[in-house]
């Protein structure tokens, strides 16, 4: 999905196929959120493209949105960014990452810069809104891109679901507390949507079929 001839918004799903990372480009300049897969992969589409990795940004610590992110980091000289109430899950999980052959995350590997709510210039020209939306992990986030009216919510919220909370600190409570702020937001219906997993779907599309998404 590419809204101007600048910045470049993609989905991705490197394999294993699993969850929808983002890249966001803008000339030769780009970052990444929730990379997962392995560090490998990601290496080989931003040398075949020619794009210089700036930061990578993480909506949430379980294993299928970091698996690359430490590795890629290092291997690029980059930050990345979660919300540090999620560090304590670097490391946990990784029998996930065994399931689809992926590398383990050890708990000497890079560490992330927090980040919490704010505004952010990610990219010249692209500022970025941080939203705390805890409840699926303590750290949850989704990010925002006003001028562009996309939206990432991670596994805060699908298209017709939510996030799961009995995973280590989940709480549900705060999910949906997370959820009901989103909607007060009152987000323009056309507003783009990418879910952690599944299809992408707009603001409109979720208050007509997520019984979740409510005031």
């Amino acid at each position: 999905m590419q809204k101007n001839n600048e910045i470049k918004f993609e989905v991705l799903h490197l394999p294993p196929t699993n969850t929808n990372s983002v890249l966001v480009s803008c000339g030769n300049d780009a970052v990444i959120f929730d990379a997962w897969g392995k560090a490998k992969d990601w290496e080989r589409v931003l040398l075949e493209r020619g794009l210089k990795l700036h930061a990578i940004y993480a909506t949430h610590g379980h294993p299928d949105h970091i698996s690359a992110a430490p590795a890629l980091a290092r291997a690029f000289n980059v930050d990345w960014y979660m919300n540090s109430n999620d560090n304590y899950l670097i490391g946990w999980g990784n029998e996930l990452l065994d399931m689809f052959g992926i590398p383990h995350i050890h708990h000497d590997c890079k560490m992330p810069v927090n980040i919490s709510a704010g505004v952010m210039e990610i990219l010249p020209g692209l500022n970025m809104e941080i939203m705390e939306s805890p409840g699926h992990t303590p750290g949850g986030l989704m990010f925002y891109f006003p001028k562009y009216q996309i939206l990432l919510t991670g596994d805060t919220l699908f298209s017709d679901s939510v996030g799961r909370c009995d995973f280590p600190g989940g709480n549900e409570e705060q999910l949906m507390q997370s959820i009901n702020n989103l909607y007060n937001l009152d987000l323009d219906d056309g507003t783009y949507v990418v879910h952690g997993h599944g299809q992408d779907t707009t603001i409109d599309w979720l208050k007509k079929h997520n019984k979740f998404f409510t005031a």
